[in-house]
């Protein structure tokens, strides 16, 4: 949208123009980003044996290091969001890389598993940091027409960090130890901070939203595009669509609880809060399940791997198909494919083949689901709030985790059965597929008073 020759409507702007090699380098760097927060999760359960083995710990006394930085990714996330919107994107995202980095580094030192436990919690806060503001920023620097496949793209960072974590793992422990994950956990991060430092730019609406110098604006978009109004940045004026709303004098945080936005806000919540709980729960609880059926322990961690292999190219088809249609819906369509693959799987799939093809199908529309509401959270908030939006719902998520990984146990310790674990498992994937259908019909109410500009 262009008010007049002098003046730009940064994000119409950026929809009409082709994606660039400027954007290519946004999206590497983020990608970058999530890949090293998908290796620095994992790498706990990479040295969990060598740890066993080393200190003469037991599995259970473990277990508060697992969990360390599942809480730091919850608390980092709720705190990093506002500070986003107040500071700036690039700066938060390049101080918790580099720290997550520094607090790795710091855990390959831990001597006990309480000096451990509290290095993986403060790498857990960087961690939690480093995700939301990698959205915010891609989902700024993306056309609408591409922004759900681009955030989701970046999203597939996440699973090769966690392939790249493993063959690390299994070369560097038998040569240097269990500390040597740590340390490469830790100096990729502080590499890849000098090079967002170097290369990354900070949001252009936000930089509108905040008042800064027009050219500085100007000379960003000079590297996505020529035209020739920018060439004299001084001399043009840049306007945000989204950043005049009714809700300019509230806080980011209480403008996403504010009257326009609370109803969305708890949706988005509840979606992935339980996309969430699905997830760690059959990722935590696959192989006992499988077990528990009777498969041998070789075929049941064979299985159990299907489940996240469909996620890098589910994530890039529901994101493809989410940029032609109604996200919301697309994204409760994926829930609601997700409740009737387990619901098939629970009604008792003894056929070994057709498991392994329902799980693999399950994994798929779980994770693409998950890794969505992402980009859902990010075209739902203005610019002001956009980060503590996206932050907000991610640390609440986390809670779902949790969850998952307590109801497994729970469900564990009851006895109840394959099939039936399965078939309870679409209770949630039904409510989330609700939460997202009950938002979509809010849509025409929430543009017909001129919110949601973004989207």
């Amino acid at each position: 949208m262009e008010t007049n020759r002098g003046t730009i409507e940064v994000q119409g702007f950026i929809d009409g123009e082709r994606f660039s090699p400027y954007q290519w380098v946004i999206l590497i760097l983020c990608f970058l980003v999530v890949a090293a927060d998908g290796f620095d999760t994992a790498a706990i359960g990479f040295i969990a044996p060598s740890l066993i083995g080393d200190w003469g710990v037991t599995r259970a006394a473990l277990g508060p290091v697992m969990s360390a930085a599942l809480v730091g990714l919850g608390i980092g996330a709720l705190a990093a969001g506002p500070a986003a919107d107040r500071i700036g994107r690039k700066a938060v995202l390049a101080l918790s890389v580099f720290f997550f980095g520094a607090w790795s580094l710091a855990s390959a030192q831990a001597g006990s598993i309480e000096a451990l436990t509290a290095w993986r919690f403060l790498t857990g806060l960087g961690l939690g940091a480093a995700m939301p503001n990698a959205v915010t920023l891609m989902s700024e620097y993306a056309p609408a027409r591409i922004r759900a496949v681009a955030v989701n793209a970046m999203f597939c960072g996440f699973s090769v960090g966690l392939s790249i974590g493993g063959l690390c793992a299994a070369w560097l422990i038998p040569h240097f130890g269990w500390q040597s994950v740590l340390v490469a956990g830790g100096a990729g991060p502080i590499v890849l901070t000098v090079l967002l430092l170097a290369l990354l730019p900070e949001s252009a609406q936000f930089m509108v939203m905040r008042k800064r110098p027009a050219e500085n604006i100007a000379r960003v978009l000079r590297r996505i595009s020529d035209d020739p109004r920018l060439a004299d940045g001084a001399s043009v004026s840049f306007v945000a669509a989204d950043t005049h709303t009714e809700g300019a004098r509230r806080s980011s945080i209480g403008l996403i609880v504010s009257r326009p936005y609370r109803f969305g806000t708890l949706m988005l919540w509840l979606a992935y809060f339980m996309g969430l709980m699905i997830f760690y729960l059959l990722t935590n609880w696959l192989p006992t399940l499988f077990k528990d059926a009777g498969f041998s322990a070789e075929r049941a961690a064979l299985t159990t791997s299907l489940f996240p292999l469909g996620g890098i190219l589910g994530n890039l088809c529901l994101g493809w198909v989410m940029d032609r249609a109604n996200p919301r819906r697309v994204n409760a369509c994926a829930y609601v494919l997700a409740a009737a693959l387990v619901l098939t799987i629970g009604r008792g799939v003894t056929d070994q083949f057709w498991l392994a093809v329902l799980i693999f199908l399950t994994g798929t529309a779980v994770t693409s689901a998950v890794t969505s509401m992402s980009a859902l959270a990010a075209s739902f908030y203005p610019t002001r709030s956009r980060a503590t939006g996206v932050a907000w719902m991610l640390g609440i998520g986390r809670m779902g985790a949790v969850a998952g990984a307590m109801t497994g146990g729970l469900l564990m310790s009851m006895g109840l059965q394959f099939g039936a674990v399965f078939t309870l498992l679409a209770l949630p994937a039904f409510v989330a597929a609700f939460a997202l259908g009950a938002l979509s019909k809010r849509d025409a109410s929430r543009e017909s008073i001129g919110i949601g500009q973004f989207e």
